[in-house]
């Protein structure tokens, strides 16, 4: 393994996934020396078959990283990764830094920085968006709150992976803040395309046209732009699954219940893909959430039977 590495010691990564695996990637590609950690024995051989060392557990990480990435999928996955029979607390030196990307609550955020600082280490409450290509490419948007010393320490890492980091503030919870807004309206945007796709199909108009003409027009999004060509080739292999954002939209529901702030469009959106988690589509592409439609309207979709099994 490469024995150079970021900020001068190994890197940790946890989370083996899309997105992790393209950070504990780049890292490597960028000089560091990487530890990556998942359960998944066929994730860890594709790392080490790229030049790192894979470990199933936090715990054989914890002593030899004093940075190290948490990209897990929930907030349980990080409460079982940090403070879990194998996670990282109790064997993570002192001083060593969190980075803690994963989309969870503001209040689970703070919860989890002030545990964190009792035990002597830092966090960096940082989310990360762009999707698996932008995490392969070192080119994430980062949004991040934490102490002046957790930047300091972060910044050979965030230079390695990201194009953009927001520093947001000095505590956790802020970065998670800007994140759920940010989900709010990317879980809105791809629901709101596959209505739109669904009646123009279901009004006769051929949905390769249907593309073209909005994303040259004033109706158009980024997840309009990005997602609705995997409609079109009849393409659900998951990239960002449809159980992600009922997740997500769940956590901004539940935000916006501790705030006594309604949300009717985000639970609008939250029913459309919590409806096709029912259907069995919950691993698949988030796009499938336009399968709902054919369920209901009985449209035809591009490519395959559009009924795909469960991925």
């Amino acid at each position: 393994m490469n024995d150079k590495s970021a900020g001068g010691s190994r890197v940790g990564v946890i989370g083996l996934g899309a997105m992790g695996m393209g950070v504990a990637l780049t890292l490597l590609e960028k000089g560091s020396a990487v530890i990556g950690c998942d359960v998944s024995e066929p994730a860890r051989q594709r790392f080490e078959s790229s030049g790192g060392l894979g470990v199933a557990t936090p715990a054989e990480l914890a002593e030899c990283c004093d940075v190290v990435l948490v990209v897990v999928v929930n907030a349980d996955q990080v409460e079982q990764v940090l403070f879990g029979e194998q996670g990282l607390v109790g064997r993570m030196a002192p001083g060593g830094l969190v980075i803690q990307c994963a989309t969870v609550a503001p209040s689970v955020a703070r919860r989890l920085g002030e545990r964190l600082a009792a035990e002597g280490l830092e966090m960096l409450d940082a989310p990360i968006s762009g999707g698996a290509v932008k995490a392969r490419s070192g080119q994430l948007s980062v949004m991040a709150s934490g102490s002046a010393a957790a930047f300091a320490k972060a910044e050979p890492v965030l230079e390695a992976v990201a194009a953009t980091v927001y520093r947001l503030g000095d505590a956790a919870g802020v970065g998670s803040s800007m994140k759920l807004v940010n989900q709010l309206l990317a879980g809105v945007h791809i629901a709101a395309a596959a209505e739109a796709v669904a009646l123009g199909i279901r009004m006769g108009l051929d949905p390769d046209t249907v593309h073209d003409v909005i994303t040259h027009s004033a109706g158009n999004s980024w997840m309009f732009e990005n997602r609705v060509p995997h409609i079109l080739a009849g393409d659900y292999t998951p990239l960002s699954a449809v159980d992600i954002f009922v997740k997500d939209l769940n956590i901004v529901h539940d935000t916006g219940r501790e705030l006594a702030m309604a949300t009717p469009v985000a639970a609008s959106a939250l029913q459309q893909f919590t409806a096709a988690k029912g259907a069995g589509f919950g691993r698949e592409d988030d796009a499938a959430v336009i399968k709902v439609y054919q369920r209901l309207s009985g449209i035809t979709l591009p490519g395959a039977a559009g009924d795909a099994e469960e991925i």
